[in-house]
């Protein structure tokens, strides 16, 4: 073998080391992981996963305009099933809902009708007639509508919307006693409509 000028060997050993760092180079790359813009494909999908994981969908019931299942966003409240429903129909106790509250998976909604007074005080025992302008069993200040509330002694439309109002910041009476909390309803009259009322 003819000996080879320096040049030559010094070209030769330069070549072999540059095949050598290309190589461990292209070792390294292949194995390393998923860069950041391979990786969002893969969490954008992860994403929409969840976001569709956290809706739900619920039966929509009772006095709305179009009862059946819908499916609602994640965070979604009463008031937005309602709403997908058609909205209440007039004879809608809306207030009986807490249209705040947030929906969960697989729950019924079901929006009440409002009860007819006639139907909500009943009708008094034989030989016992109810005293005038007195409801024959005790009125619920809870649920009762105005109307109901209209029959109590001494309420006129206005106390009664009084009393709604009250109730509706509040979130409800917890005793009849938080009756003489509400403007206009004096001790007296609270005396008189104690035996009247329940919560």
């Amino acid at each position: 073998m003819p000996d080879l000028p320096r040049s030559h060997l010094v070209a030769y050993v330069l070549a072999g080391l540059l095949l050598v760092f290309a190589g461990t180079r292209w070792v390294r790359t292949s194995n390393a992981p998923a860069t950041a813009a391979e990786r969002a494909p893969a969490a954008r999908g992860a994403v929409r996963l969840e976001r569709r994981a956290e809706s739900a969908v619920v039966h929509v019931a009772g006095a709305v305009r179009h009862p059946g299942l819908y499916r609602l966003p994640g965070g979604a409240r009463v008031a937005d099933a309602v709403r997908r429903a058609g909205g209440p129909t007039r004879k809608a106790d809306v207030d009986a809902l807490n249209l705040a509250a947030k929906v969960e998976d697989g729950r019924q909604i079901v929006v009440p009708r409002r009860v007819a007074p006639a139907a909500a005080v009943g009708t008094p025992a034989p030989g016992q007639p109810a005293a005038a302008g007195q409801p024959a069993a005790p009125v619920d200040l809870n649920t009762a509508t105005a109307e109901e509330l209209g029959t109590l002694d001494g309420v006129g439309p206005a106390t009664a919307q009084k009393i709604i109002d009250y109730r509706t910041q509040h979130g409800g009476f917890g005793t009849v006693d938080e009756l003489d909390q509400v403007p206009g309803i004096g001790e007296k009259r609270m005396a008189a409509l104690r035996d009247h009322v329940r919560v």
